[in-house]
């Protein structure tokens, strides 16, 4: 497969783009190549500037999960788009897709609109500091929360270390409040939450993790998450930015019948418009500027477009049948994947949650991220560029989620998995 222009691209690029790319992964240095630059998309394809084609399962990573270019959001965006992109202030939409979304999250009673996830969990946090007068926070080691400097933090050398800084520009004082503990793993919280009694403001977690993979969590974890939190006065956040209504329409809390005290969105209610925002329990919210005193702001928050497109998409989502239509078709690529890989004697460990899924380079279980990282990445980088190939676009790392949309068919679902069963015989 020709990728001459996309390597001509990048390397323009790099001249004046740090790395060639504006968010690190897609610079595909994990799997040892360059990275495809993409001219259109429709449906569950996308289209290189060298003219391949390619079934997506990235959907923008995460969003487009009614495909790209529906109908639906392009008349949305072009009808909101004739009034004037942005404006600085208030409009309608902002309080039609509040409302949305409050009527599907379980844990949402007021909902501020941002611009992005990492803005979404970063005010979320502010705001949980806020409420309870405390510093630190727990996060699990694999979650991503964003590249906010509190968040940039990985674990130490055991579960009760304080945080140091996983980036260069990450102050060690902020670090330092950051406690990072394992996913899966309730002991880990509590051995934190012992030697920091009446510290911690907040645990956040995602439900789902996807920045490991798709890691689901065991059974008991969210619901002793929610047992600690209450019996602490610590707040408990569920980062669904890459969960929410792509699990089901409620989100990881809902499926699993668990309700934090704050929630973060993204991706799906921006219809692939950049978009984030964080919401939970009105008593909360009501302590966030201009009601409260916990500062937060964003010119483009709420921008219409975004809100239009967002509005769009959920009432998609709303239609009857569309989750079992979706489950039904996730669960045939990723068993199909599994199988694949069974029958060319090359055992993975495979996951799915909703329209979620991951094949791990693994023969072990993976619950957490020191068994996410036991992966054989060098496999995958083969398993990747050979799917490629065959005109299958994955996201470039082991530890990346894909991704199911409404659009993907049958035939895109048989090609997809006769593509693994070459790859996996190919690397076995």
């Amino acid at each position: 497969m020709n990728h001459e222009r996309s390597s001509l691209l990048f390397q323009q690029a790099k001249a004046a783009i740090p790395g060639g790319v504006n968010s690190p992964v897609r610079a595909f240095k994990s799997v040892g190549a360059d990275p495809l630059f993409i001219k259109k998309a429709s449906g569950s394809h996308i289209y290189d500037e060298d003219g391949n084609t390619f079934i997506d399962y990235v959907g923008s990573w995460g969003p487009m999960i009614v495909g790209h270019c529906h109908p639906d959001i392009i008349i949305a965006v072009q009808d909101t788009m004739t009034s004037g992109a942005s404006f600085g202030a208030p409009t309608e939409r902002e309080t039609v897709l509040a409302n949305l979304v409050i009527d599907a999250v379980p844990s949402i009673e007021m909902v501020r609109m941002v611009s992005s996830g990492t803005e979404a969990t970063m005010s979320a946090i502010r705001l949980a500091r806020g409420c309870t007068g405390r510093d630190k926070i727990i996060k699990f080691s694999g979650c991503y929360h964003g590249h906010s400097d509190s968040l940039l933090v990985k674990a130490g050398s055991g579960a009760a270390t304080f945080g140091v800084p996983d980036s260069p520009g990450v102050p060690a004082d902020f670090a330092k409040h950051t406690l990072t503990a394992e996913f899966n793993s309730l002991e880990s919280v509590s051995a934190l939450i012992s030697t920091n009694k009446d510290a911690i403001a907040c645990i956040i977690v995602e439900p789902v993790a996807g920045n490991m993979g798709t890691v689901p969590p065991r059974e008991g974890f969210l619901e002793g998450l929610r047992d600690i939190c209450t019996n602490e006065g610590i707040i408990l956040i569920f980062d669904e930015v890459m969960s929410g209504f792509r699990v089901s329409y409620g989100g990881a809390q809902e499926l699993y019948g668990v309700t934090p005290d704050m929630t973060t969105l993204g991706k799906i209610i921006g219809g692939g418009l950049p978009v984030g925002a964080f919401g939970g329990k009105r008593e909360i919210m009501e302590k966030l500027s201009p009601s409260g005193g916990v500062y937060q702001a964003g010119t483009l928050s709420g921008n219409p477009l975004a809100m239009s497109a967002g509005i769009a998409t959920l009432n998609i989502l709303k239609q009857p049948g569309f989750y079992k239509t979706l489950e039904e078709k996730s669960r045939a690529v990723a068993e199909g994947i599994a199988n694949a890989a069974k029958k060319a004697g090359y055992p993975i460990y495979s996951t799915r949650v909703g329209s979620m899924f991951c094949a791990f380079f693994s023969k072990s279980e993976v619950y957490d991220w020191p068994s996410a990282s036991q992966c054989d990445t060098k496999a995958f980088a083969s398993y990747f560029l050979g799917m490629l190939d065959e005109g299958v676009y994955l996201a470039p790392s082991q530890f990346e989620t894909a991704f199911v949309s409404a659009t993907h068919t049958s035939i895109d679902i048989d090609k997809t998995i006769e593509a693994a069963a070459k790859c996996f015989k190919m690397i076995a």
